[in-house]
């Protein structure tokens, strides 16, 4: 008993992990069978309630045609003949791999057995009146009961049989035709899934490009159900490649929350840990449904597990700012400022936090200092003199010309790629000429920058000349 209870605790908690599988729903389908006591009443109740939730589960996967006949095989021993009618009827209109085949069984079925065996009590009565109606009109002289008696004469008895056998299998037909053109639709990309099965070996083009194609058929068909069984088909195959967790994610935005963030949920937390934009996609929907600390847990969780990533950091400062927390946005940026593994780095977050400093802030003051003191770091990052000179431009320009000359001398100067210093020089010569006070000044800065061109010419020739 306890070897039973713990094997099945083991099967329930591998159905909740991959409810998709019909495999193994099929086995847990016949360890229940194996040692359920068929002499309790509550058997049959558990086992129609397990093979409804597998059906459910993974009943319209395309591959899921033995889950199917299992479930019709035990209603078949179970004399239940009605109830396997009911399960044909769902199964016909789901396109399986074996449509043709369960057609096919079921006119058998109808063939074998009386309509009151295999009909409920309300069925049969409905598709009495519905034969009695048709016959009126056409002048038939067989006098159909109202309920479930048995006709007198054992001919029309007989017809009766035989005309309720005849509209059933001619209803299930327009069925199976309807069905039998979606199973048409899918079989080539069916035919195309070479690796159901997870691997970390990388997938062809074809295959890949076979689960985009086949999605988009699905989700054009417009049946939900459909659309998720076939991205949890997808997701298996396919767990490390980002862009299907995030296809999934957003096609689940146009039905439920809660969908998308137990897509996001399992992408993050298990397949994609080191992969930051299903993590960036999932911060902002949480941040969109308002939920504010859970978008910077997933953001921290991300940098903390994929260090050095610029982009989470600003999305982080970015995340605080929105929210107006302003002092937290910029202990992030001073903080990625002082643990820059790189001169360049460090630049890079110097730029973020002087904007930030002067566009949120409005504190020209200390945008110029984090400029300035980062030059004494990096001396020729043209990037930060830049920006440097920006900042002096957006005050007083007749306050701070001197300022901004000497900042273009630096680099003019300097021994930085003759491209740059030539660059910087234009942008002298047009400074002067649109705020210069002094014509003197702005002659002498032209003639520097012809020398510059000169020098720039001569090189281009020297090279040309081998």
């Amino acid at each position: 008993m306890f070897y039973s209870t713990s094997t099945s605790m083991v099967y329930r908690r591998g159905i909740q992990a991959i409810t998709l599988s019909v495999d193994l729903w099929i086995h847990y389908l016949q360890f229940l069978k194996e040692t359920l006591d068929p002499a309790d009443p509550e058997t049959s109740n558990t086992m129609r309630g397990t093979f409804e939730h597998a059906i459910m589960s993974a009943g319209l996967d395309f591959r899921s045609d033995k889950l199917w006949e299992m479930y019709i095989s035990y209603e078949t021993e179970q004399g239940n003949l009605s109830g396997v009618t009911s399960i044909y009827s769902r199964l016909l209109g789901i396109p399986t791999q074996l449509y043709a085949h369960h057609f096919q069984r079921f006119k058998e079925h109808i063939q074998d057995h009386l309509p009151k065996e295999f009909l409920t009590g309300d069925k049969f009565i409905e598709l009495r009146k519905e034969l009695a109606s048709v016959k009126h009109h056409s002048g038939s002289k067989i006098e159909y009961p109202s309920g479930l008696e048995d006709i007198a004469d054992p001919a029309q008895r007989t017809t009766e049989v035989e005309n309720m056998r005849h509209r059933i299998i001619e209803v299930h037909q327009e069925i199976f035709s309807l069905n039998e053109n979606e199973v048409h639709k899918r079989w080539t990309f069916e035919e195309g899934i070479k690796r159901p099965y997870f691997h970390v070996k990388p997938l062809e083009k074809v295959q890949i490009n076979n689960w985009k194609e086949y999605l988009d058929l699905e989700i054009e068909s417009g049946s939900h159900e459909r659309v998720v069984i076939l991205f949890e088909r997808c997701v298996i195959a396919c767990a490390c490649y980002e862009e299907f967790w995030i296809k999934y994610a957003k096609y689940m935005e146009h039905h439920s929350a809660e969908g998308v963030r137990h897509v996001y949920n399992r992408a993050c937390n298990i397949h994609l840990l080191k992969k930051p934009l299903a993590h960036l996609l999932w911060a902002g929907f949480e941040e969109q449904q308002g939920n504010v600390e859970d978008a910077k847990r997933i953001l921290k969780t991300l940098e903390e597990s994929v260090e050095g990533l610029a982009m989470v950091r600003l999305r982080r400062v970015n995340l605080e700012r929105r929210h107006g927390n302003i002092k937290e946005a910029e202990e992030l940026l001073s903080e990625a400022m002082k643990n820059a593994k790189t001169t360049q780095e460090f630049s890079f977050y110097a730029i973020k936090l002087a904007r930030f400093y002067f566009k949120i802030q409005k504190n020209v003051v200390k945008a110029k200092k984090v400029l300035s003191d980062a030059l004494q770091k990096d001396k020729e990052n043209t990037k930060l003199y830049l920006n440097l000179i920006d900042l002096e431009f957006s005050v007083d320009v007749k306050q701070n010309e001197s300022s901004i000359l000497l900042l273009f001398d630096k680099v003019i100067r300097s021994s930085m790629p003759l491209t740059t210093r030539i660059a910087f020089s234009q942008r002298k010569v047009e400074f002067l000429e649109d705020f210069g006070s002094d014509i003197n000044k702005l002659l002498t800065t032209y003639d520097e920058h012809q020398r510059l061109l000169r020098e720039q010419d001569i090189l281009k020739r020297k090279a040309e000349n081998g």
